[in-house]
């Protein structure tokens, strides 16, 4: 590809040799550099793209595209830029030939509710008949391809890359949730999201590695809506109006407690062994009733957002009824049948603000008794545990302290840890340190009307443990458990 073509659409200047020349391949990672290739020089939490700039020259690279002047032999073209990230996403979106003009993309974000969310709009548009792509937390899905994630939002060259996947394959929209880290970190870049929604926003994600404030928090946030055509916001998420500020899309909302274009009214519990659920009335642009089998108040919010997003795409009432129905996001309030005496749910709920909310909601439904088995990762915050381990005294009628991911620490010592924070309360505890065993215990002594809730591992498939990863997926151990393994 000509490297003209590349450089098409930013600003740059080339301060050695020559943009008339051709570029095999565009690489970031300097192992991956090779001959006529075009080298992103990115400054990373650990290391900097320059100090690989001779490296790379030796390993044939034709280009490297820098923010400050690096020393290679002359024949290496070198274009300096004010921003590398965000040349890189818009250097990868013209070399994969602007995939995302293929296609509508839809992108979530908020500091809860990503994830189910776009699980739910996957599922709608499915079910009228649309080709949809995923990018999130837990996968990205195109076509029968999955491919697992390690970032919410991917390096920009991977989600042009995934784009140009979906286009390949049929696609006609994506859904994608978008970080605060990925829109600070231009991840998002050299596209237009056809939508930009907006679930909610709590303290969250700060610190060295992540988000200097709140306002720095809520200002990365806010750069979704200045990269939209039109904006779909929670009308009673706190902090919206900061959230919003300077946008340069339209906007619409829904919600519960305020005015709205769509709102639910006369919301309802709906619960039966095994089975808890929430109905309410959609009223607005929209007009109909839904019921959805996902407890708590913030199962309407996400159900709200996924209908707001497929209102757009002239989904009927009919089809939206029954996707969401249906909609299932593995390892999020995820119901497995045990009993038909007792409820048993799996969720990631993995830090103190997740699960408070979680027992919360739960409580909410009056259960004989609400059981909590969690763990704590190791070598992580002690805070973590101690909040935790205070939250679920308060919370629960009973916890089942156990293993998460302890990595390079010993079991046992984080226990001590989370019980330091259940001693601050009257809760009822058991520790049990094998995961199984524990799962096995909430399961034998559940009693009629329970709610026993299984949190921190979620959709994750494994345990970590001294550097390793062992296959562990609870749904896999209750099935083991029933079946007398």
């Amino acid at each position: 590809m000509r490297l003209t073509t590349l450089l098409e659409r930013i600003d740059y200047k080339c301060i050695q040799g020559s943009v008339d020349r051709e570029v095999k391949d565009v690489i970031y990672d300097s192992r991956k550099a090779s001959e006529g290739s075009l080298f992103i020089c990115i400054r990373g939490a650990v290391a900097d793209g320059h100090s690989f700039a001779k490296d790379v020259a030796e390993k044939g690279a034709a280009v490297l595209v820098v923010e400050e002047p690096v020393e290679v032999p002359d024949q290496v073209t070198v274009i300096l830029v004010e921003d590398t990230r965000y040349a890189m996403a818009v250097i990868s979106a013209a070399y994969f030939g602007y995939p995302a003009e293929k296609l509508k993309v839809i992108g979530i974000t908020g500091t809860k509710g990503k994830t189910t969310t776009t699980y739910m709009v996957k599922s709608i548009l499915e079910n009228a008949g649309y080709k949809v792509g995923l990018i999130g937390t837990i996968e990205a899905i195109i076509g029968n391809k999955v491919i697992p994630a390690s970032n919410t939002t991917p390096e920009s060259y991977i989600i042009q890359q995934y784009f140009a996947e979906m286009v390949k394959e049929g696609c006609d929209c994506v859904v994608m949730e978008v970080s605060s880290q990925g829109l600070m970190l231009h991840r998002t870049a050299g596209f237009t999201f056809e939508l930009g929604i907006f679930t909610n926003i709590e303290p969250d994600h700060i610190g060295p590695a992540e988000h200097d404030s709140f306002e720095d928090y809520m200002h990365c946030k806010g750069l979704l809506f200045k990269q939209c055509k039109v904006g779909i916001v929670n009308a009673d998420a706190e902090h919206l109006e900061e959230v919003l500020k300077r946008h340069t899309c339209t906007i619409e909302t829904y919600g519960i407690d305020k005015e709205a274009d769509l709102r639910a009214t006369n919301v309802q519990l709906v619960s039966r062994p095994g089975y808890l659920g929430i109905a309410y009335d959609l009223t607005g642009l929209m007009n109909f009733h839904v019921e959805i089998d996902c407890p708590g108040k913030f199962s309407i919010y996400n159900s709200l957002t996924a209908i707001a997003i497929c209102r757009h795409f002239k989904v009927s009432e009919e089809n939206i009824i029954k996707a969401l129905a249906g909609a299932k996001v593995k390892g999020r309030i995820e119901m497995v049948k045990v009993s038909d005496e007792f409820t048993l749910m799996i969720d990631y709920a993995h830090n103190a603000m997740a699960l408070e909310s979680l027992l919360t909601t739960l409580r909410d439904y009056n259960p004989h008794r609400l059981v909590c088995l969690f763990g704590c990762g190791g070598n992580r915050s002690k805070l973590r545990r101690y909040e935790m381990g205070e939250v679920s005294g308060k919370l629960a009628d009973l916890t089942i302290i156990t293993s998460d991911n302890p990595r390079y620490e010993e079991p046992q010592d984080i226990i001590d840890d989370i019980k330091i924070g259940i001693s601050k309360t009257d809760g009822k505890y058991v520790e049990i340190i094998d995961r199984k065993e524990a799962i096995a215990y909430a399961i034998h002594h559940g009693e009629p009307g329970d709610i026993v809730i299984l949190a921190g591992k979620g959709h994750e498939d494994y345990q970590e443990i001294k550097g390793k990863k062992y296959p562990m997926d609870e749904r896999d151990l209750i099935r083991d458990i029933l079946a007398g393994v």
